[in-house]
């Protein structure tokens, strides 16, 4: 039997039948697939092409059949999704013919849009929705192995956006929309214990804002069956839990006099809620004297929610700086990182759940797809044998395979996968911590495109994230904190200068803030950068404090723009194709300090 094609058919036959899910099994197949990656990869790419080789895509690049990763690398160039739009935009406008799959794409997915400040198109398809849930199911049973949960419920902070019809007739709509439309997601989330408190009234509501208040709702009813709390996003819940400290109150009455709020205006969340809220005078006690006995909200989770064994969601890269806050709220509940992926697929599942989200790493499926990496950096004894050609550093190395990578190492991926993408730029870069049998074990760094860069310096969201913290202590020891933040390069001054927007809890001092800004500047050790600094080819660093709401603002921006919350990610970096993100910040600005650092 092939290893790859043989457990990817297994697990197809398991779907099938949800309820003989069994964790150990699930782990034993994974073991299975990681035991000779490479040789599971060259399956992978064997069916994809396989399947896909009658597209136009691949005919026209001269593949004629052929499946061997040699003769795919030499003939399909690499790609980033501009090269791509033009077949997309056809598929979506209607063209039935095999453009880049086999198969036709029936449903097109939406990223964020919070990279370049609109969403991107993307075929999705069964394949991916398969990958979709052997991800789930796998992440699930190693996380479950550490931290069984028995039959209960989850608090899932999950949202629907709308989906709507392309100019082809295609369903579109945000990449966890359609997961969530998908009846296979229910199925296993009933086969895995993950059944959400609240009706699907709730999740695809035409409210954000008064999905969230049923959530929270749902929670407090069925607070003694709540397993675990969980949404796609760590900001989704920080989100959840400021909103809670707002409406606590209100809830509290809901749930004492058997009657929603009118702040729920939808009728359909409104006829669901009915069948679930009963007047219940003790629970409205006990969740007023729980939230009473707090000191500053420390242990809110945990209080609400006594039996939730831990808090789950994608915590790593643009989601750590809200770590310190979910540790606030979660008290002693373990943090737990959901999988790796992106609304092009999946890559990657989280088979370490006890490593604190800081740490974690994602092992690569090699089933789901062909992975190659581009190594970011040349080897230094390279680097000294060809001084004298200065052409030599703009050669991007070639890429490696699965396998191939080396510990310790920095790569962008590159994807191929089922739903018609070959050789994609992900953007990812991500570094290699280790192996899992002979599949490496990720950690994600940055994105490679959001850099603040004026000269020749080059400072990744990482680098942001760090600079923030460090200056955010200063903030710390008044009480305060950084609720959110971004930043943008301006241009527009001579010498450039870099824009750091914050958004803060309550009302600093001047001079505290000026010390912020000083510490933001020096925080940025970049050589290129402190180097630019030291001669003023850079101009000091500007802190501009925005008033509270804002970073709201930008999300219901966004949500106005057909995202979903559960995909959504604070721009870090606002970029001039951003002017509407940046114009918010700009409109909102209350305070502007320039560092004298340098």
């Amino acid at each position: 039997m092939e290893i790859g094609v043989g457990c990817s058919q297994s697990f197809v036959r398991m779907l099938e039948k949800m309820e003989e899910f069994d964790p150990e099994k699930v782990i034993e197949e994974f073991e299975a697939i990681t035991q000779d990656a490479g040789k599971v990869q060259r399956e992978t790419l064997k069916k994809i092409l396989e399947e896909n080789g009658s597209a136009e895509y691949l005919q026209s690049l001269g593949l004629n059949g052929r499946t061997d990763p040699e003769s795919f690398k030499t003939c399909v160039p690499l790609v980033t999704h501009k090269e791509l739009e033009p077949y997309i935009h056809r598929i979506a406008d209607g063209d039935h013919s095999p453009i880049l799959t086999g198969k036709p794409i029936t449903t097109i997915s939406l990223s964020s849009g919070t990279t370049q400040g609109k969403p991107k198109f993307v075929p999705f398809n069964d394949e991916l929705m398969e990958s979709t849930m052997q991800i789930y199911w796998t992440s699930f049973a190693f996380r479950n192995r550490e931290f069984p949960i028995g039959n209960g419920k989850a608090l899932q902070f999950i949202y629907s956006s709308k989906q709507f019809q392309t100019k082809g007739g295609l369903a579109a709509g945000t990449a966890t929309t359609n997961v969530y439309r998908n009846s296979q997601f229910k199925e296993t989330m009933k086969a895995i214990q993950s059944q959400s408190c609240c009706p699907d009234e709730v999740i695809f509501g035409p409210d954000f804002h008064q999905s969230l208040y049923c959530h929270l709702l749902c929670g407090l009813i069925f607070r003694d069956e709540v397993q675990f709390v969980f949404s796609t996003f760590a900001h989704s819940i920080i989100h959840a839990f400021r909103t809670f400290e707002q409406v606590w109150e209100e809830l509290c009455t809901d749930i004492r006099e058997g009657i929603l709020s009118s702040r729920v205006s939808a009728p359909s969340i409104r006829t669901a809620m009915s069948k679930l809220l009963k007047p219940n005078p003790e629970l409205a006690d006990l969740v007023y004297k729980k939230v009473t006995g707090l000191s500053n909200w420390y242990r809110l989770i945990p209080e609400l929610f006594p039996n939730a064994k831990y808090i789950y969601g994608i915590m790593t890269g643009s989601m750590e700086p809200y770590l310190r806050k979910l540790r606030h709220y979660a008290g002693e509940l373990p943090l737990l990182s959901a999988d790796y992926g992106a609304s092009e697929g999946w890559i990657g599942a989280n088979v370490n759940p006890k490593l604190p989200p800081e740490l974690t790493t994602f092992a690569v499926l090699p089933n789901i797809g062909f992975f190659e990496f581009i190594p970011m950096k040349h080897n230094i004894e390279d680097q000294d044998h060809n001084q004298m050609d200065p052409s030599f550093f703009h050669i991007e190395p070639e890429p490696v395979d699965l396998t191939e990578v080396k510990i310790g190492e920095e790569y962008e991926i590159i994807v191929t996968n089922f739903a018609g993408l070959y050789r994609y730029r992900l953007g990812d870069v991500v570094k290699v911590m280790g192996f899992h049998n002979t599949t490496p074990e990720l950690k994600f760094v940055c994105r490679r495109n959001l850099l603040l860069t004026i000269n020749i310096d080059k400072n990744t969201e990482k680098d942001l994230q760090l600079a923030v913290e460090e200056a955010s202590k200063l903030l710390g020891e008044e009480k305060l904190e950084v609720v959110d933040y971004s930043s943008h390069v301006d241009s527009s001054t001579d010498p450039g200068h870099y824009v750091i927007f914050w958004e803060i809890s309550g009302e600093a001092g001047e001079e505290i803030l000026k010390e912020c800004c000083n510490c933001l500047d020096r925080s940025f050790v970049d050589a290129g950068y402190v180097s630019s600094r030291k001669v003023n080819a850079i101009g000091a660093l500007e802190l501009r404090v925005v008033r509270g709401g804002t970073f709201q603002k930008i999300l219901d921006h966004y949500l106005g723009l057909g995202s979903a919350v559960s995909q959504f990610k604070t721009p870090r970096c606002v970029g001039p194709t951003n002017n509407l993100v940046l114009q918010i910040l700009c409109d909102n600005v209350v305070e502007s300090y320039f560092s004298t650092a340098f």
